[in-house]
């Protein structure tokens, strides 16, 4: 053992916290002027490992901190607190096309942070000089997660600590299906009931062969009113991606759906608005072939949906929400035409009448996938929509440090939104 791994002192605080909570992490008792290399690195559920780095050099007195110096190389560059989180990639030699998303919410995502002598990319057979192990949680304690057991919803609940009863978040995903309960469970955490719904691929769709109806979100939202531990007229929705379009069309045209206010991420209005979801799925399916592809071979499925169409049978008639409404949307989305959707959005409730309702937030040079804060930025991955019949390479678009800048600032524009709207 050198005298510098003897020596040298690594900070990391807190070592357990919430994703979105910021981390101070600190070297000291250095030489002066050392070239070091601090590392994160973390295996997620499905086995794959990730990493990020980045060079520090130590000041006369053989220290340095993260949230005040800058990285001089690395996965990222310049001062940037959590630079270690949102530039995290996989480690060399993975397969392509991955992305990382928390399944078991009840375990915590653990990430070792390493410090390296000199400045270093490979990490290989190399032994730290120090490494302490932090824990970062989607559930804070004491939040409850209660799986939905009726028979025809398939959905999470999260319910926070403390008295009830709460407001509450109807929480709806993209098209590529599945139960996703960590947004929800984050949500939980900053004091809302809020329940996760799987509406591409529920028990009864899996029972049936059929996609659900509208009948099937009315009920969720009916759900969370009866709720002993929800306050029935403080219930929102929010969706990202495709769970726009049935957001937006619930909001809009529902007779049993009257949410207190919407969150829309990176989605659009535009769809058949008679139309079901299998239909709006066939389309895709149909229609898949005329996505644009880069010379990566990486699909553009934006290019889908645009120009937006004239026709109002192809658009939900925004003029008929009546509850206020948040829309966040990235300028290089590559994946809807979330920011072209957001400027028509503004022209129909100009026109009707509404647009005070209207909040829009929208972020240059970040992409698709605004996820909680911290979190990798995605620009590519293997995707395959419910309902189609190829796997494709997605183009999700957005530059690394720009789109986790924006998904630092919508997090905290989302939750100031729904604070407002929900408790006020």
């Amino acid at each position: 053992m050198s005298s510098l791994q003897c020596s040298v002192q690594l900070s990391v605080r807190p070592s357990r916290c919430l994703v979105d909570e910021k981390l101070t992490i600190l070297v000291h008792s250095a030489p002066p002027s050392a070239h070091l290399t601090l590392r994160a690195f973390h295996r997620c559920e499905d086995g794959h490992g990730w990493e990020a780095y980045a060079h520090y050099l130590t000041d006369v007195a053989g220290s340095f901190s993260a949230t005040k110096d800058p990285s001089l190389g690395g996965t990222y560059t310049g001062v940037e607190q959590m630079g270690l989180f949102w530039s995290i990639r996989p480690v060399p030699g993975s397969p392509p096309g991955l992305r990382m998303r928390k399944k078991n919410v009840q375990i915590p995502m653990e990430f070792t942070i390493s410090l390296y002598q000199d400045h270093l990319s490979d990490f290989v057979d190399r032994v730290p000089l120090a490494s302490q192990v932090l824990e970062r949680w989607y559930v804070a304690p004491g939040v409850l997660r209660t799986p939905v057991t009726d028979q025809e919803l398939t959905a999470t609940l999260f319910l926070p600590a403390g008295p009830g009863p709460f407001p509450a978040i109807l929480d709806l995903w993209g098209g590529g299906g599945q139960l996703v309960e960590y947004r929800a469970a984050l949500f939980a955490s900053h004091g809302f009931a809020a329940m996760a719904l799987d509406y591409m691929t529920p028990k009864i769709t899996l029972e049936t062969g059929k996609m659900v109806d509208n009948t099937y979100f009315e009920k969720a939202f009916a759900f969370l009113q009866r709720h002993p531990w929800v306050l029935a007229e403080r219930v929102a929705m929010l969706g990202l991606s495709f769970g726009v379009s049935v957001t937006l069309k619930m909001a809009a045209y529902s007779r049993v759906v009257k949410p207190r206010c919407v969150v829309s991420i990176s989605g659009s209005h535009v769809q058949p608005v008679e139309g079901t979801i299998a239909d709006i799925l066939s389309y895709f399916d149909q229609n898949g072939h005329k996505a644009q592809l880069n010379d990566k071979n990486e699909a553009i499925m934006r290019t889908l949906l645009l120009p937006i169409p004239t026709d109002p049978a192809f658009k939900v008639d925004m003029g008929r929400v009546q509850c206020p409404l948040l829309v966040v949307a990235g300028e290089d989305d590559q994946n809807w035409p979330a920011c072209e959707s957001a400027e028509d959005m503004k022209k129909m409730m100009e026109h009707a009448g509404n647009v005070h309702l209207l909040s829009v937030a929208s972020y240059p040079k970040a992409g698709h996938l605004l996820e909680p804060p911290y979190s990798p930025h995605t620009r590519v991955s293997s995707f395959r929509s419910v309902g189609t019949r190829e796997k494709l390479t997605a183009l999700w678009g957005g530059e690394c440090a720009a789109h986790s800048l924006a998904q630092e600032d919508a997090w905290k524009k989302t939750l100031d939104f729904l604070r407002h709207h929900l408790y006020a």
